[in-house]
């Protein structure tokens, strides 16, 4: 069977900055931070090797408060969302794409935690 929300991901991983937390005008916050995920495979002389993937992560409301309260660069969490995918133009008038998770749920994890 399968589930009402269509868009999902979860993901496990670090923080790899401190949490930047914006208030807008109607009293709205707005958390932006980036998380660091990474998988392990053997190399091609058999030696293991890193692979790091970098996420930006986008939370918002109250979500948004707890975390920039509880988490900071370096922490290990889980967390939960939806892909949302955003072009604007930057500083230079060049368009940009960026891809985001929007956090719907998380949990801060203890570095033992696997």
């Amino acid at each position: 069977m399968f589930s009402t929300v269509d868009n999902r991901v979860q993901l496990i991983g670090f923080l790899g900055q401190e949490i930047e937390l914006k208030e807008y005008a109607e009293g709205k916050k707005m958390a932006r931070m980036s998380m660091a995920t990474h998988e392990y495979q053997k190399g091609d002389e058999g030696k293991s090797e890193t692979i790091t993937t970098w996420h930006n992560l986008v939370a918002w409301g109250k979500t948004a408060e707890i975390m920039g309260k509880l988490l900071s660069k370096g922490q290990r969490l889980y967390v939960e969302g939806k892909l949302a995918y955003r072009e604007y133009t930057g500083n230079d008038n060049v368009k940009k794409n960026s891809t985001e998770i929007i956090i719907s749920e998380f949990k801060k994890l203890e570095s033992a935690d696997k």
